[in-house]
């Protein structure tokens, strides 16, 4: 298969890539890196891109910034980093792919555990990663041509408690390496309109 990972850069999409790159050809993106660069929050970089990329078998989303903050001081330009980046840029990846996937073809998006265990300083996760959750069962049944689409909830990742450990106590991380296999499972599967929690 031919498959594009947007978000190739990151931890998940090194991983997801490592996984898949064993059976597959790999189209890498990025939001500055990677052999093609869009932002996928601008669904005219993501309309480019794919006219550049033509026809392809799966796409892979492993992008999109959230912001973490209280809530007594959450403003709603804080609230807007999530749903432009995580859930608009992966809706409009979503949008402009099913144009360019072959028949059969499948589009795969990233939310998180905090869809359905929050956590201290993330509202706006847990709001934006349920509503990915949400669109991806909404659109699963209404994709022509036997496209299918699904979306992979990771735990904290163990390669990123530096960074994110402190939010996360009493959570068990999760590899990358074993997260990219809900990936493989969304792509070289069958299911449509699942969540795959890799808790």
């Amino acid at each position: 298969m031919k498959i594009v990972i947007i978000g190739a850069s990151g931890t998940i999409g090194k991983a997801v890539n490592t996984e898949l790159a064993q059976r597959h050809e790999i189209i890498e993106v990025g939001s500055r890196s990677g052999a093609h660069q869009a932002d996928m929050s601008d669904i005219a970089q993501v309309r480019a891109l794919f006219h550049r990329i033509g026809k392809v078998d799966a796409v892979i989303v492993t992008a999109g910034n959230l912001h973490f903050g209280p809530l007594a001081e959450f403003t709603p330009e804080q609230f807007q980093v999530g749903l432009n980046s995580k859930l608009m840029g992966q809706v409009n990846v979503a949008l402009v792919a099913q144009e360019y996937l072959n028949d059969g073809g499948s589009i795969t998006l990233t939310s998180g555990i905090v869809a359905d265990q929050p956590i201290r300083y993330g509202t706006a996760a847990s709001m934006t990663n349920s509503a990915v959750e949400g669109f991806v069962r909404g659109a699963a049944v209404e994709l022509a041509r036997g496209l299918r689409i699904n979306v992979v909830s990771p735990t904290v990742l163990t390669e990123s408690l530096d960074a994110y450990g402190a939010f996360f106590h009493g959570f068990e991380p999760a590899p990358a390496s074993r997260v990219a296999l809900a990936y493989s499972r969304s792509v070289e599967g069958v299911q449509t309109g699942q969540v795959y929690k890799v808790w």
